[in-house]
């Protein structure tokens, strides 16, 4: 790998030429609408070190590094990054909370051991490179959260990180424009289960959820075997592993964890939605799997606190806010909702905005929360976006957020429980000042 020498060299990763640290080694990607080739001399002007071009017009000094493919290279020098490295890895993919998985999965094993692990939203063909070059020989375990819009992508991704572990969070509707149906979805997020079993050791996996129970034995493991990890809420699984309760979630989930069957101990975590016990459990059987004691888990889990509007509680003068205007999909849209609905909490407002990337199905996905919404009374509803303004309903609908902000201008909603739910192009967190 000859970029690798200078890497060790210059061990910063630069692509945006906006930011360059001095000494950085700047990657000129190319996307559908920019070429940074074209801007390669400016990164270096700025204090890169090193630029790699793959256009010869670009490559005017021995600073500039002329390769074939700027990404394909960014991508192979973080495979081999990590293999000099040896850290064990753990991959996590799914449709939903693999994001905020991953961070109680690192928040519990950083009590014993030195953890990397994906920031914000790195998880794609880019930000995984850009995480993995990160490694340094202190890293003991890397968290690395795995994202995919269409089929093949979570097989690219395990060929550059190479996991020794993973873990499905859960498979549902989402991104069904690239995956074309939710069986696309199932074949693409087991790649990461067909990766693990051919070069890796685990898999941690939720007994309850059929469909990964599924996934996991077409590609050949063997649940309830060594390498399979289970846990479980169901209690007619109680004999699991890892086996958990939900004690209380008005609004914050707390549950009691059960390790080998006797091992018991509570946890009071700052999540909102009973959603979020798989999560939870998640990282209590990777923390023992490595070795952690249940105090040393649990205080883990109790530190985490949520952030980005991920199952947040917000409150402000007015109002409790739920916020979860992160992403949305129709599994995670139903699961809040009806977490919410079963909440112990007087006057309940829900507002909602879109779920994008549903292809052919989203007038239909959204038809679908209308009736969830219908079957559960709730005190006022509030829906945002195209689709929802296109569907059958009784509630008020916005074009966009800006129209939903001038009626709340006008119609103030105070003393209420708000849920706050929506894709990310939506934009929901504006409407948090007018609450």
């Amino acid at each position: 790998m000859h970029l690798y020498p200078i890497f060790l060299q210059h061990p910063v990763i630069c692509i945006d030429s906006r930011v360059c640290p001095d000494g950085s080694i700047f990657f000129s990607l190319k996307g559908d609408n920019f070429n940074a080739n074209a801007f390669a001399l400016s990164a270096i002007e700025k204090g890169c070190a090193y630029a790699v071009v793959d256009e010869p017009e670009f490559a005017i000094d021995e600073r500039f590094i002329l390769v074939d493919n700027v990404l394909e290279n960014l991508q192979q020098l973080a495979a081999y990054h990590r293999k000099q490295l040896g850290t064990r890895i753990i991959g996590i993919t799914g449709t939903n909370g693999k994001t905020t998985t991953k961070e109680l999965i690192a928040t519990v094993l950083n009590q014993k051991y030195n953890i990397l692990y994906t920031q914000g939203n790195l998880n794609n063909h880019i930000g995984v490179p850009l995480t993995l070059l990160q490694l340094k020989p202190e890293h003991q375990i890397a968290v690395i959260e795995m994202g995919a819009n269409h089929r093949g992508d979570i097989k690219l991704l395990c060929e550059i990180a190479c996991p020794d572990h993973g873990i499905i969070t859960n498979v549902g509707k989402a991104h069904l424009e690239g995956f074309g149906s939710f069986e696309g979805v199932k074949k693409t997020k087991a790649e990461l289960y067909e990766y693990i079993f051919k070069h890796g050791k685990n898999i941690f996996i939720n007994k309850d959820n059929e469909h990964l129970v599924e996934m996991a034995t077409k590609v050949g493991f063997e649940i309830d075997k060594a390498h399979v990890r289970n846990y479980s809420l169901d209690p007619e699984n109680w004999v699991c592993y890892i086996y958990g309760q939900i004690l209380d979630c008005s609004p914050f989930l707390n549950m009691e964890c059960t390790i080998d069957l006797f091992d018991k101990f509570k946890v009071s975590t700052k999540l909102i939605g009973s959603y979020n016990a798989e999560n939870v459990l998640a990282a209590v059987a990777i923390g023992e799997y490595f070795g952690l004691e249940k105090k040393e888990i649990k205080q883990g889990l109790e530190k985490y606190n949520p952030q980005n509007n991920r199952s947040q509680l917000t409150i402000t003068n007015r109002n409790k806010l739920v916020v979860d205007a992160y992403n949305a999909n129709p599994t995670s849209m139903q699961a809040a909702i009806l977490n919410f609905a079963q909440m112990d909490v007087e006057h309940k407002t829900l507002i909602l905005g879109d779920m994008l990337e549903l292809g052919e199905q989203s007038a239909k996905e959204h038809q679908n929360v209308v009736e969830i919404l219908q079957q559960n009374k709730l005190e006022a509803v509030l829906l945002v976006g195209k689709e929802f303004r296109c569907s059958i309903n009784s509630f008020n609908t916005f074009e966009n957020v800006n129209e939903l902000i001038i009626y709340l201008t006008e119609n103030p909603i105070n003393g209420n429980y708000i849920l706050i739910k929506g894709s990310r192009g939506i934009q929901l967190e504006k409407v948090l000042a007018s609450l």
